[in-house]
């Protein structure tokens, strides 16, 4: 799995002009699934995005989560984070998963994300052309890959 996480003051999705999904302060997770990827590889990456440490405390230092901020995040599959350009500028997607895989997968990842943010968790439609909309904080977006685990 894949995620580009961005602390977000809002985000939303809307798919054919309809609200799908908001959220207000808390994290944006736009989340690739690869063929490879396992339950346990949404299990790691769920606590690590519930306990990523990149809201300000009182004192200004990053030292809370979206878990202590009392915040949301919402899911959003994007498997164009495993495209591939080697060969030219034609994108191409062979190392993402096939919907029939990706699908439950990223639902997965959401409910274990659920689980340690109970309620908190909100999704896009999987498959759809999505509009995402969302208000940046700081911008903080950090880049997180099952893969290397880091």
């Amino acid at each position: 799995m894949r995620a580009v996480i961005q602390r977000v003051k809002s985000a939303g999705v809307s798919v054919d002009g309809g609200t799908v999904a908001g959220i207000g302060a808390g994290l944006l997770v736009l989340l690739g699934i690869e063929p490879a990827d396992t339950d346990d590889d949404g299990q790691w990456l769920a606590q690590k995005v519930a306990g990523l440490r990149v809201f300000p405390d009182d004192s200004g230092a990053w030292n809370r989560s979206v878990t202590d901020l009392g915040g949301e995040v919402l899911v959003v599959s994007q498997f164009t984070l495993f495209a591939s350009t080697k060969k030219g500028t034609k994108p191409s997607w062979h190392r993402a998963a096939k919907p029939d895989f990706a699908e439950p997968m990223c639902a997965e990842f959401a409910r274990q994300l659920d689980a340690l943010l109970p309620g908190r968790v909100k999704s896009g439609r999987f498959g759809a052309m999505m509009d995402v909309s969302l208000v940046n904080d700081g911008p903080v977006t950090l880049i997180m890959d099952t893969r290397d685990r880091e």
